[in-house]
């Protein structure tokens, strides 16, 4: 990828710039407080692997969560009790969101750069809190559009709003159900970003946004 190909890169939000890094241990405490271990990095494979299957909604809840979760831990060989899933629920509830350190990066990229994410309406003021009003062009939330991902409409929105040819974009996302093939369809010069090395059997995926400089 030469990004003097493109005129816009668009990115994912959560879990591809953004992310909550407290939550593995807040889970991992409150399983070590009812008698389970589990390694972290199987913890975080199957949470991302049940993150492909499962819808997350615009609007989380408590009992979005408590279903969630409870699908992750029998992944695990863990049956888990509502004590235990509430127990969850609190510790991981309202985790600030940190950006991750590759995006550090970002800010040199003489390129415009957008952002398209399943978020609700506090999307545009939690980027700007994040990164400042200055990195990102164009910031395009799935509540305010009233379409999220995977439907190619909000895909094509994000094209008309971009006002560019749909290969003059490069995507970033962790998703290939949510992000990258959804954007492939179109057209889209798509690629995943998979930090934790979940799916190497894709080929076109990069493990740092670092790697956009090249």
């Amino acid at each position: 990828m030469n990004i003097e190909n493109y005129d816009f890169i668009l990115f994912d939000a959560a879990n591809t710039l953004i992310h909550k890094p407290d939550l593995w241990d807040r889970i991992l405490q409150v399983l070590s407080n009812n008698n389970i271990t589990v390694d972290q990095m199987e913890l975080r494979r199957k949470h991302k692997v049940l993150s492909e299957i499962i819808h997350f909604p615009d609007r989380t809840s408590s009992e979005f969560y408590k279903t969630f979760n409870y699908e992750v831990l029998i992944s695990l060989g863990i049956v888990a009790n509502d004590k235990v899933l509430d127990e969850i629920f609190k510790a991981c509830s309202y985790l600030p969101w940190r950006a991750f350190e590759d995006t550090e990066s970002l800010k040199n990229l003489k390129i415009n750069k957008a952002i398209l994410s399943n978020f609700n309406s506090s999307l545009q003021d939690l980027i700007e809190t994040i990164f400042g009003k200055t990195v990102f062009d164009v910031i395009i939330g799935s509540e305010v559009e009233k379409v999220s991902k995977p439907d190619i409409q909000f895909y094509k929105r994000a094209i008309e709003i971009l006002n560019v040819e749909p290969n003059r974009i490069l995507y970033i996302g962790d998703s290939l159900k949510l992000d990258v093939i959804p954007a492939q369809s179109l057209g889209i010069d798509a690629w995943l970003i998979d930090r934790d090395q979940n799916f190497t059997h894709f080929d076109k995926r990069i493990s740092s946004l670092k790697e956009l400089k090249s």
